[in-house]
């Protein structure tokens, strides 16, 4: 393929101010659109006057100029995704909010509202009228909205009554009273002064607090503009907004470690690429509101790598495939509807049954789902979905770390990633690598490209799993770096036969090059609208 003939970069539309400065807006916006490798359109709708120490002069432009750039790019570069940062306007809102109408009536286009109300310096940008304008017009079509503290309580309007608010309670009244899909309140500013820079997430798929290590550093200069244009970026690739949301916290904190001072003041902060691959950039995602992360660098090294991993569902088939030579197992027994008392004691029989093989073998066993029985039997490992996580609550969560269980978490995508993190996992699996029949659920395959990401970025060893049905993909998934390969089907009743050659391959995919991880990884969620 020439390099005429390849496929265009997604477009994103910024609709903001000028920085003379060169630290904010549009400037910024620029940086950050091309850290992710797409294409901006800088959309001016406000000339600033300004340097690293002062704003001296605002000047929204005409609606109609910003009608006229709009209409230029339409039928050339329509946008994936707009970002809007500093409008300055209540006319210049309208334009927007009419533009994204026009936009949506031939296609899916992401909005991402950043409220530019009042510069780092001080300055105000935004009137009575300006403010009623966002309301009304631009957050019930937002996508996302990324306001900081301030930010969020002006957009309210509610005065002493939100000033206190916690960050929760203030994205569910900016959600719940503007219809605003996703939220998520900056905090790298005035939210918090501890070690950790927390940002609260509120979005359809995930809510909890995003946490990275708080850098000291004053060159900050432009991270309001440059978090809101990666999530648009990240939107504009596919991603579901608590995806998006910890794309832009990597690639905003990368761009804060490289901010430098260009005048007297505070500096701009600089996006680069490369944030996509950086293990210490990802952050981790709370359960809830309480703020519990555990340890946010990398688990230590595992004792033994998890090799072939089999998935079993009875003690029976457990000791055929120990007696194979497998050596990491997970017992999956799925609970009827209405399990009665004799189906528990079963289950309780196969589980000691499975315990006492393993033990035997030297093998090391996860439980599927039944925690607490699986701990009163002496088990050392389980194995839970995000779903039954988050229904532990945080009493739960807590019990469970303190039970001194191995656990190993399913993960489908970045935000899943980040929150199975934080509870110090014994490995992360990454699913499904291939389509997989058995069992539905709503994420895409992650490919082999999103399994070597994976294996780069996860703070655990990772497991593949999902649709592995021949050694061939035994082999290119250890290519990829996958410390557990699961076989379930591929194991049969007769596990002998198939276990050699799956150890051969995945020897053999060891052994060779290793496949290289993406700069960043495709979406695994389809976003609605």
């Amino acid at each position: 393929m020439s390099a005429d003939a390849s496929p265009a970069r997604p477009v994103v539309w910024s609709i903001a101010g000028s920085d003379s400065g060169g630290g904010a807006g549009l400037t910024a916006d620029q940086r950050m659109a091309d850290a992710f490798g797409l294409h901006l359109c800088p959309v001016v709708a406000c000339v600033t006057a300004q340097s690293s120490v002062a704003v001296t002069r605002v000047e929204p432009l005409p609606a109609e100029l910003i009608e006229a750039q709009l209409l230029a790019l339409e039928g050339d570069m329509p946008p994936a995704a707009i970002k809007t940062g500093l409008l300055g306007g209540a006319a210049q809102v309208e334009v927007v909010a009419r533009w994204v109408d026009r936009l949506r009536a031939r296609g899916p286009v992401a909005l991402v509202v950043d409220p530019v109300l009042r510069s780092s310096t001080g300055a105000g940008f935004a009137d009575a009228a300006t403010l009623r304008a966002y309301r009304e017009l631009l957050l019930p079509r937002a996508t996302a909205l990324t306001p900081n503290r301030r930010e969020a309580v002006a957009l309210l309007g509610d005065g002493d009554d939100q000033a206190a608010a916690a960050a929760p309670a203030l994205g569910r009244a900016l959600r719940d009273g503007f219809n605003v899909r996703s939220v998520c309140i900056t905090g790298g500013d005035s939210l918090q002064d501890g070690a950790l820079a927390l940002d609260w997430l509120a979005t359809p798929n995930a809510q909890g607090w995003l946490a990275l290590p708080r850098l000291s550093t004053r060159h900050t200069h432009g991270t309001g503009c440059s978090f809101a244009t990666a999530l648009a970026c990240a939107l504009a690739l596919g991603f579901v907004e608590a995806d998006a949301a910890v794309l832009a916290k990597m690639a905003t904190t990368q761009a804060l470690r490289h901010g430098a001072a260009a005048g007297q003041g505070a500096g701009p902060v600089r996006a680069q690429p490369g944030f996509g691959l950086d293990r210490s950039l990802l952050p981790r995602l709370s359960w809830g509101e309480a703020a519990e992360f555990g340890a946010l660098a990398a688990a230590a090294d595992a004792p033994r790598r998890l090799d072939l991993y089999g998935i079993v569902d009875s003690a029976a088939l457990a000791r055929r495939t120990l007696d194979a030579g497998v050596r990491t197992l997970q017992l999956r027994i799925k609970t009827p509807a209405a399990p009665d008392a004799a189906w528990q004691a079963w289950l309780a029989d196969e589980m000691r049954d499975t315990i006492a093989a393993c033990r035997e073998a030297g093998a090391e066993l996860f439980v599927n789902d039944h925690w607490q029985l699986a701990r009163e039997l002496g088990a050392e490992g389980v194995h839970l979905g995000q779903e039954d996580l988050s229904a532990l609550g945080d009493e739960g969560r807590r019990a469970l770390r303190a039970s001194g269980l191995r656990l190993g978490i399913s993960t489908h995508s970045l935000w899943e990633l980040c929150r199975a993190a934080t509870l110090s996992p014994r490995y992360l699996a990454c699913g499904p690598v291939w389509p997989t029949l058995t069992k539905a659920m709503p994420w895409r395959p992650q490919g082999l490209d999103n399994l070597a990401w994976w294996c780069a970025m996860a703070p655990a060893p990772v497991v593949a799993i999902g649709g592995m049905l021949e050694a061939a993909q035994f082999e290119v998934a250890a290519r990829c770096g996958a410390d557990g390969l699961c076989a379930v089907r591929v194991l049969g009743a007769e596990p002998a036969r198939a276990v050699p050659g799956l150890e051969g391959a995945i020897r053999q995919g060891r052994e060779a090059a290793p496949l290289s991880p993406p700069a960043l990884p495709h979406a695994s969620l389809a976003r609605e609208g």
